[in-house]
Protein backbone atom coordinates (compact mmCIF):
# COMPACT_ATOMS: atom_id res chain seq x y z
CA UNK A 1 0.00 0.00 0.00
CA UNK A 2 2.64 2.61 0.67
CA UNK A 3 4.72 1.10 -2.24
CA UNK A 4 1.29 2.17 -4.15
CA UNK A 5 0.93 5.81 -2.54
CA UNK A 6 4.70 6.90 -3.36
CA UNK A 7 4.75 5.44 -6.78
CA UNK A 8 1.38 6.95 -7.87
CA UNK A 9 3.05 10.16 -5.73
CA UNK A 10 5.80 10.15 -7.77
CA UNK A 11 3.91 9.72 -11.34
CA UNK A 12 1.75 12.52 -10.24
CA UNK A 13 4.54 14.81 -9.43
CA UNK A 14 6.78 13.88 -12.95
CA UNK A 15 3.17 14.80 -15.06
CA UNK A 16 2.38 17.90 -12.76
CA UNK A 17 6.25 19.52 -12.72
CA UNK A 18 6.21 18.44 -16.82
CA UNK A 19 9.68 16.71 -16.20
CA UNK A 20 8.71 13.38 -18.58
CA UNK A 21 6.96 15.42 -20.56
CA UNK A 22 3.73 13.73 -20.99
CA UNK A 23 -0.14 14.86 -20.10
CA UNK A 24 -2.32 12.37 -17.91
CA UNK A 25 -3.99 11.56 -21.18
CA UNK A 26 -0.91 10.68 -23.14
CA UNK A 27 0.48 8.71 -20.07
CA UNK A 28 -3.13 6.59 -19.93
CA UNK A 29 -2.87 5.75 -23.79
CA UNK A 30 0.61 3.95 -22.71
CA UNK A 31 -1.04 2.06 -20.32
CA UNK A 32 -2.00 -1.76 -21.50
CA UNK A 33 -6.24 -2.03 -22.55
CA UNK A 34 -8.28 -4.90 -21.12
CA UNK A 35 -11.88 -4.50 -21.73
CA UNK A 36 -11.15 -1.09 -23.21
CA UNK A 37 -9.66 0.04 -20.07
CA UNK A 38 -6.32 1.36 -19.11
CA UNK A 39 -4.90 -0.86 -16.85
CA UNK A 40 -2.76 1.03 -14.63
CA UNK A 41 0.02 -0.28 -13.28
CA UNK A 42 0.26 1.60 -9.76
CA UNK A 43 -3.37 0.09 -8.74
CA UNK A 44 -4.32 -3.54 -7.45
CA UNK A 45 -5.78 -6.53 -9.27
CA UNK A 46 -8.99 -5.65 -8.31
CA UNK A 47 -9.01 -1.46 -9.14
CA UNK A 48 -8.12 -2.64 -12.30
CA UNK A 49 -9.99 -5.36 -12.70
CA UNK A 50 -13.24 -3.48 -12.32
CA UNK A 51 -12.39 -1.03 -14.90
CA UNK A 52 -12.67 -3.44 -17.41
CA UNK A 53 -15.70 -4.54 -19.86
CA UNK A 54 -14.49 -7.86 -20.05
CA UNK A 55 -14.02 -8.80 -16.66
CA UNK A 56 -16.90 -8.34 -14.92
CA UNK A 57 -18.43 -11.83 -14.52
CA UNK A 58 -14.47 -12.46 -12.87
CA UNK A 59 -15.19 -9.03 -10.63
CA UNK A 60 -19.04 -10.40 -9.53
CA UNK A 61 -16.93 -13.99 -8.70
CA UNK A 62 -14.51 -12.28 -7.00
CA UNK A 63 -16.73 -9.79 -4.57
CA UNK A 64 -19.17 -12.64 -3.89
CA UNK A 65 -16.14 -15.11 -3.01
CA UNK A 66 -14.91 -12.31 -0.66
CA UNK A 67 -11.43 -12.44 -2.41
CA UNK A 68 -11.37 -8.34 -3.41
CA UNK A 69 -9.52 -7.60 0.15
CA UNK A 70 -7.18 -10.84 -0.34
CA UNK A 71 -6.62 -9.61 -4.14
CA UNK A 72 -6.01 -5.84 -3.69
CA UNK A 73 -3.32 -6.85 -0.32
CA UNK A 74 0.30 -6.99 -1.17
CA UNK A 75 1.05 -9.67 -3.54
CA UNK A 76 2.82 -10.55 -5.34
CA UNK A 77 0.28 -12.45 -7.45
CA UNK A 78 -0.07 -13.83 -10.71
CA UNK A 79 -3.69 -13.75 -12.49
CA UNK A 80 -5.01 -15.65 -14.73
CA UNK A 81 -7.80 -14.21 -15.57
CA UNK A 82 -11.06 -15.15 -17.58
CA UNK A 83 -13.20 -13.21 -19.72
CA UNK A 84 -16.64 -12.74 -19.54
CA UNK A 85 -16.88 -15.20 -22.80
CA UNK A 86 -14.67 -17.75 -20.91
CA UNK A 87 -17.57 -18.05 -18.33
CA UNK A 88 -20.26 -17.76 -21.04
CA UNK A 89 -18.08 -21.47 -21.96
CA UNK A 90 -19.47 -23.01 -18.56
CA UNK A 91 -22.59 -25.12 -19.18
CA UNK A 92 -25.88 -23.23 -18.52
CA UNK A 93 -26.60 -22.04 -15.33
CA UNK A 94 -23.10 -22.93 -13.71
CA UNK A 95 -22.07 -19.24 -12.98
CA UNK A 96 -25.25 -18.16 -11.90
CA UNK A 97 -25.25 -21.34 -9.42
CA UNK A 98 -21.64 -20.42 -8.14
CA UNK A 99 -22.19 -17.10 -7.40
CA UNK A 100 -24.94 -18.15 -4.26
CA UNK A 101 -23.79 -17.73 -0.70
CA UNK A 102 -24.24 -21.43 -0.66
CA UNK A 103 -21.50 -21.89 -3.04
CA UNK A 104 -18.76 -19.43 -1.64
CA UNK A 105 -16.26 -22.58 -0.66
CA UNK A 106 -16.82 -23.89 -4.16
CA UNK A 107 -16.54 -20.44 -5.80
CA UNK A 108 -13.25 -19.28 -3.60
CA UNK A 109 -11.58 -22.69 -4.82
CA UNK A 110 -12.35 -22.38 -8.58
CA UNK A 111 -10.75 -18.57 -7.84
CA UNK A 112 -7.92 -19.13 -6.24
CA UNK A 113 -7.10 -21.75 -8.57
CA UNK A 114 -6.33 -19.06 -11.26
CA UNK A 115 -3.62 -17.41 -8.80
CA UNK A 116 -0.12 -18.23 -8.42
CA UNK A 117 1.32 -16.37 -5.32
CA UNK A 118 4.38 -15.15 -7.42
CA UNK A 119 4.83 -12.23 -10.18
CA UNK A 120 5.69 -14.07 -13.06
CA UNK A 121 5.22 -12.72 -16.64
CA UNK A 122 5.29 -14.45 -19.78
CA UNK A 123 8.51 -13.85 -20.20
CA UNK A 124 9.38 -15.69 -17.44
CA UNK A 125 7.36 -18.18 -17.68
CA UNK A 126 8.29 -19.51 -21.09
CA UNK A 127 11.74 -19.35 -19.93
CA UNK A 128 10.85 -21.81 -16.94
CA UNK A 129 8.67 -23.89 -19.66
CA UNK A 130 11.99 -24.26 -22.24
CA UNK A 131 14.11 -24.99 -19.22
CA UNK A 132 11.80 -27.86 -18.19
CA UNK A 133 11.55 -29.45 -21.12
CA UNK A 134 8.29 -27.91 -22.67
CA UNK A 135 6.25 -27.83 -19.73
CA UNK A 136 6.31 -26.14 -15.85
CA UNK A 137 4.00 -26.58 -13.35
CA UNK A 138 2.78 -24.00 -10.92
CA UNK A 139 0.92 -24.32 -7.53
CA UNK A 140 -2.01 -22.17 -7.07
CA UNK A 141 -3.09 -20.09 -4.28
CA UNK A 142 -5.91 -22.89 -3.36
CA UNK A 143 -3.27 -25.71 -3.79
CA UNK A 144 -3.89 -27.30 -7.15
CA UNK A 145 -1.82 -27.29 -9.77
CA UNK A 146 -1.46 -26.04 -13.15
CA UNK A 147 1.00 -26.81 -16.49
CA UNK A 148 2.14 -24.21 -18.42
CA UNK A 149 3.51 -24.87 -21.78
CA UNK A 150 3.52 -23.41 -25.65
CA UNK A 151 1.63 -23.84 -28.47
CA UNK A 152 3.71 -22.28 -31.13
CA UNK A 153 4.17 -18.76 -29.78
CA UNK A 154 1.20 -18.67 -27.50
CA UNK A 155 1.52 -19.46 -23.56
CA UNK A 156 -1.35 -21.90 -22.43
CA UNK A 157 -2.56 -23.15 -19.07
CA UNK A 158 -3.71 -26.29 -18.67
CA UNK A 159 -5.56 -27.38 -15.42
CA UNK A 160 -6.04 -30.87 -13.47
CA UNK A 161 -8.08 -31.91 -15.60
CA UNK A 162 -6.38 -31.45 -18.84
CA UNK A 163 -8.51 -28.54 -20.04
CA UNK A 164 -6.66 -25.61 -22.02
CA UNK A 165 -6.60 -21.74 -21.81
CA UNK A 166 -4.79 -19.90 -23.62
CA UNK A 167 -3.32 -16.54 -22.64
CA UNK A 168 -4.84 -13.54 -25.25
CA UNK A 169 -3.16 -10.62 -23.28
CA UNK A 170 0.13 -11.08 -21.33
CA UNK A 171 1.87 -9.29 -19.24
CA UNK A 172 -0.80 -6.82 -17.77
CA UNK A 173 1.48 -5.08 -14.90
CA UNK A 174 -0.88 -4.39 -11.61
CA UNK A 175 0.84 -2.54 -8.38
CA UNK A 176 0.58 -6.16 -6.61
CA UNK A 177 1.16 -8.31 -9.45
CA UNK A 178 0.73 -9.18 -13.27
CA UNK A 179 -2.35 -10.53 -15.15
CA UNK A 180 -3.01 -12.77 -17.68
CA UNK A 181 -5.61 -12.36 -19.63
CA UNK A 182 -7.26 -16.46 -20.14
CA UNK A 183 -9.70 -17.27 -22.98
CA UNK A 184 -11.40 -20.37 -21.02
CA UNK A 185 -12.25 -20.75 -16.98
CA UNK A 186 -9.64 -23.27 -15.31
CA UNK A 187 -11.65 -26.06 -13.41
CA UNK A 188 -9.47 -27.43 -9.68
CA UNK A 189 -10.20 -31.25 -8.95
Amino acid sequence: MIKTLIRTTAIASLIAVGTVGVTSASFAQDMPMVGGAPMDPAKTIPENASAADNLTTLVAAVKAAGLVETLAGEGPFTVFAPTNEAFEKLPDGTVETLLKPENKDQLTKILTYHVVPAAATSEAAMQMIKDDGGKHNVTTVSGGTLTLQMDGDKLVVIDESGNAATVTQADVMQANGVVHVIDSVLMPK
